[in-house]
């Protein structure tokens, strides 16, 4: 049996478009259809989905859905599909599944099983990316909007751009002054945004993506780089690759996983590696 998990509030697609698509669900033999109906829910219908022997489960929806479902099903048998609605889709772009409804449902449904790799940020599991600074505080200031879609990003960055202020962490015992703290196990935060463009979620790494304090004309040449694929060339960069990080700050700030909003509830932060423990459909 196929098990679809649906957030149907993922993303800016219209109603009518996404009534389309739960009609053309419906279709599919052999399958069930599940809709997402609070924060955490994802995780209860995969737990759902296991108990119901799935054959697989496809997720309909964007880096918070996805991350919800993948995270019960590390070290599982069960492979995962994905069919991006969300507003950056940075998984799904990785590994280069098509954001066009129809073709990554044929993707999901008879694409090939491939292992990919999991973190975990103080044992809280995340695929895509995470960290801390101003992507964390771009994400807090996305997630209080009303409004979702690329277009309503952008205008919550350049509005954060004026107001971030540099944040203090403390890595091999020292305290540093940073613009943002990024942890990669994928390429990019979604939209084609490259936080770290060699990065690979299969090579058993990941990259902390460390980024100095920023003049404006600084943060306008690093968004430029970061949809050219070259923030890596940015002279107040700093990428290394690791299978083990730690670090300090403060508790109670902001802090993102996968595109969601969190608040730090301890100083200590250890980001740890699982490799070749997802499996999915690609």
């Amino acid at each position: 049996m196929i098990f679809f998990i649906v957030n149907i509030k993922s993303g800016s697609k219209s109603t009518s478009s996404k009534a389309q698509l739960i009609q053309n669900l419906n279709k599919i033999e052999n399958s069930s259809l599940h809709f997402t109906e609070f924060s955490g829910h994802g995780a209860e219908l995969a737990k759902l989905a296991i108990s119901q022997r799935a054959s697989k489960i496809i997720v309909v929806g964007g880096d918070g859905t996805i991350n919800e479902v993948a995270s019960v099903l590390i070290h599982s048998k069960i492979p995962l599909g994905i069919i991006p609605i969300g507003s950056g889709n940075g998984l799904a772009r990785h590994l280069k599944i098509p954001m066009d409804f129809k073709t990554a449902l044929n993707k999901a449904l008879n694409g090939k099983n491939s292992l990919i790799d999991s973190l975990t940020w103080n044992n809280k599991p995340f695929f895509c990316t995470a960290g801390i600074g101003f992507d964390a505080y771009v994400a807090q200031k996305f997630s209080k909007s009303q409004h979702r879609g690329f277009l309503n990003y952008i205008k919550s960055t350049i509005k954060s751009s004026i107001s971030y202020i540099p944040i203090q962490v403390g890595i091999n015992n020292q305290k540093e002054s940073i613009f943002s703290l990024s942890i990669a196990n994928a390429n990019q935060f979604g939209n084609n945004a490259y936080i770290s463009p060699l990065s690979d979620i299969q090579d058993a790494l990941f990259e902390v993506v460390k980024i100095s304090p920023l003049q404006m004309i600084e943060k306008t040449q690093l968004g430029i780089r970061l949809f050219l694929k070259s923030i890596q060339s940015h002279p107040k960069v700093e990428i290394s690759s690791l299978n083990f990080f730690e670090f300090s700050m403060e508790k109670g700030i902001c802090y993102h996983i996968d595109g969601e909003s969190l608040i730090s509830e301890s100083n200590e932060v250890k980001i740890k590696i699982f490799p070749k423990s997802l499996l999915v459909i690609i």
